[in-house]
């Protein structure tokens, strides 16, 4: 029956990814639809998403609820504000009969969805600061834990490191890259990855700003283009947090007097912040003890241990260890709603920057459409539901940034087009409004179609490593799917 786990799990992620990522669109409509209802406007369909009805019904109110084939938004068909019959099908109300829209409620229609999604981010945020969001501890650091020589490439060959030749060094702590203030090592990986620097002969470059033995100074890094996707990448890993859970009864670190809470600072007059470090030095020198510098409360003691070799299960060869495990590298943040909306919003502005500067290397391929979306909340859905809040905070506040921006079909080029029909003193001609809104609609779902095959091919890519060798990668920066007016 072992088999049921898993798909079980499947099971319950498939239905938290239709349950929020449907329900991210539907709030958004939501908006618009009671926006409407309140300034009076006729609603003649409420459709999650476009085409053909898969189900349909038309309720007492007048209005036709319907559930269309393709799953890439939705709309609230509002005659008098729009007619945009070959992207939301033909409307069949007489619009000459109806009163005709105020500029005030077009405004206020039109960004009802965007700031449902802003309410609906808040109200999971508040949800995510009560419960907690589960990361990684080393994410949870801005302290560099080593810099390698050398980048190993996915082929077996190595470059030099961008870090180790700038001069970063392990135990430096990171305060802001290319100006912007970092919080996490999510914030210094995405610095980087987002940074559109360029030096004078149009290397890639990032100025860090570190504080090392307290004092601050700035250094300069010239990422390299590196892995399947071709990301800036600086060559920095986190430090990892090396404070004692338990020790093993009768093995040398216990013997030797470490104690639960005690924090390894350095081994042999090294300073360490990461456990493979340990590793390594324990494997160079397994004849001998070794001093460690312990932070013990205010105080810093050092011991010496001598390893005692053991089996690795999965080698099968002797290793040295000492018998130490340390505290769980998964903590439970709890950041205020305010905190979590307003990061996802510099993220995504952030994001648009880098996509629209030519000087950077974020293009259209290295975002995600639906299949990424869905598949990335999926991920996350089957580590922790806490993490799918989290995630659904990011989409619904990059789906209401991207729906206000001024382009035709999306809820900012309605803006947009009202804006210049109030100054003009006329409504824009009723066919360059259709022309323009399908025109525009065929290229949103040509670039939805283009990201989707990157969607495809960085999940199938993934899905090979992983059989061979499982690893962890953060999520791709979602690029929602327009969710219509």
């Amino acid at each position: 029956m072992d088999f049921l786990a898993p798909l079980l799990s499947n099971v319950w992620s498939a239905f938290l990814v239709v349950l929020f990522f449907g329900g991210s669109i539907f709030v958004h409509e939501l908006g618009h639809f009671l926006a409407a209802r309140k300034r009076g406007a006729k609603v003649e369909r409420f459709s999650i998403g476009f085409g053909p009805a898969i189900w349909s019904r038309r309720g007492k109110d007048g209005v036709e609820y319907r559930l269309s084939w393709i799953p890439l938004g939705g709309y609230v068909l509002l005659p008098q504000l729009a007619d945009l019959g070959p992207v939301e099908g033909a409307s069949t109300t007489d619009v000459t009969t109806l009163s005709p829209i105020d500029y005030t409620s077009k405004l206020l229609i039109l960004v009802a969805g965007a700031s449902f999604n802003i309410l609906f981010a808040f109200a999971l945020a508040c949800v995510v600061w009560l419960v907690g969001e589960p990361t990684f501890s080393e994410l949870n650091t801005t302290r560099i834990g080593t810099v390698n020589a050398v980048i190993k490439l996915a082929d077996g060959t190595t470059v030099p490191n961008p870090a180790a030749d700038a001069g970063l060094q392990a135990g430096d702590n990171v305060t802001s890259i290319d100006g912007h203030r970092v919080a996490n090592f999510e914030d210094i990986l995405n610095g980087v990855l987002l940074g559109k620097g360029r030096a004078t002969d149009d290397r890639r470059k990032a100025i860090f700003v570190i504080e090392r033995a307290g004092q601050s100074m700035e250094i300069v890094v010239y990422p390299r283009l590196l892995g399947d996707d071709k990301i800036r990448i600086s060559g920095v890993e986190p430090a990892e947090d090396l404070t004692a859970e338990s020790l093993l009864p009768d093995w040398p670190a216990a013997l030797a007097g470490i104690k639960p809470g005690d924090r390894v600072i350095a081994v042999d007059g090294k300073p360490v912040f990461q456990r493979v470090a340990i590793s390594e030095h324990l494997t160079k020198n397994a004849s001998r003890p070794s001093e460690f510098l312990l932070q013990r409360g205010p105080e810093q003691i050092t011991l010496r241990i001598q390893p005692r070799l053991d089996t690795d299960e999965r080698t099968g060869k002797s290793v040295p260890r000492i018998g130490l495990r340390y505290r769980d590298n998964i903590v439970i943040l709890h950041p205020t709603p305010w905190a979590q909306v307003s990061n996802d919003v510099v993220s995504t502005f952030r994001t648009l920057g880098a996509l629209l500067s030519p000087s950077s290397d974020i293009g259209p391929s290295k975002l995600s459409g639906p299949i990424g979306i869905a598949r990335a909340l999926h991920q996350q859905a089957q580590w922790d539901i806490r993490r799918a809040l989290w995630f659904v905070i990011l989409v619904n506040v990059n789906l209401a940034i991207f729906n206000l921006l001024p382009i035709p079909v999306l809820d900012g080029g309605q803006i947009l087009f009202a804006t210049i029909g109030r100054i003009r003193r006329r409504e824009l001609p009723a066919n360059f409004i259709m022309a323009t809104q399908s025109a525009f609609f065929v290229i949103l779902m040509s670039l939805i179609v283009y990201v989707s095959f990157f969607d495809v091919k960085r999940w199938a890519r993934d899905s090979k490593s992983e059989r061979s060798a499982p690893a962890a990668a953060p999520a791709p920066t979602p690029a929602p799917a327009p969710a219509g007016k």
